[in-house]
């Protein structure tokens, strides 16, 4: 394999001569696992405020579910994916019972759950 160069970490050549200073620095830095994106944000806050209007639609019983359920939905919940998608189902499962009046937060879920590479 000779001539081959594969660079991993940092990298250091020195040419004759004094004061040769410097370093090439080859890492890289993971994404933030935390840090959620404005899409993400944005479709979060947007289903909140559709089940706002569709808790007053649905029965005591359903409306307490959307309450439970809400918390594991934001975006700055230390939340399991599984209890988030959990969650998001939940919220859709009502959405679907009530017919057209919850279509938009069933896309609302469903755009979410795209966000989030369908957990």
């Amino acid at each position: 394999m000779s001539g081959d160069n594969n660079y991993y970490g940092d990298s250091v050549n020195m040419y004759g001569g004094m004061g040769n200073t410097g370093i090439v620095k080859n890492q890289v830095t993971a994404a933030d696992p935390a840090a959620v994106s404005p899409a993400l944000q944005e479709a979060v806050e947007e289903l909140r405020r559709l089940v706002e209007l569709l808790r007053d639609q649905v029965p005591a019983a359903s409306a307490q579910a959307i309450d439970d359920s809400l918390p594991a939905i934001r975006t700055d919940a230390d939340t399991a994916p599984q209890d988030r998608h959990r969650a998001l189902m939940a919220v859709a499962g009502i959405a679907a019972t009530v017919g057209a009046v919850g279509q938009p937060v069933l896309d609302a879920v469903n755009r979410i759950l795209g966000l989030l590479g369908g957990q």
